[in-house]
């Protein structure tokens, strides 16, 4: 069965201008872009998103950073979007992320590693709604 995921192409791999070049392996990847938009995140609206992660020590460190130039926000479909999703990216630190991953190919550290990904159904369910309505969505 087919479920959506959230995905962001982050200000570093923006800023390389390689999100297309991600844009199209997520294609090639078999993942539907039910909605896509490129923005620029204020401090607060990066805050917001990452709530979740407020008092620990790399939040300002991330949200620093996450408002520091656009970036790509996307609704991805597909069977098992959020471990399909996850799996495609790699692991956090591009040292330890598997070969043709996209953290291995585009992230330089562990706090600018080329993209974000939701971690369950829900997270992505309400990631997704943060950034997109249903309008958006299509």
């Amino acid at each position: 069965m087919s479920n959506l995921t959230f995905g962001i192409i982050k200000p570093d791999a923006v800023g390389k201008g390689v999100h297309g070049t991600i844009i199209q392996r997520i294609l090639d990847n078999g993942f539907r872009i039910r909605g896509m938009k490129l923005i620029h995140q204020t401090r607060k609206q990066a805050e917001g998103f990452y709530e979740v992660h407020a008092g620990k020590p790399f939040y300002d460190e991330l949200t620093e950073f996450m408002s520091s130039g656009p970036c790509v926000v996307l609704a991805l479909e597909k069977e098992n979007a959020v471990p399909a999703w996850r799996n495609l990216m790699g692991a956090t630190n591009p040292a330890e992320a598997d070969e043709g991953t996209l953290r291995k190919e585009f992230a330089s550290s562990i706090g600018e590693n080329a993209v974000h990904g939701s971690d369950s159904n829900e997270n992505a369910a309400i990631e997704i709604s943060y950034f997109f309505s249903q309008l958006e969505l299509v």
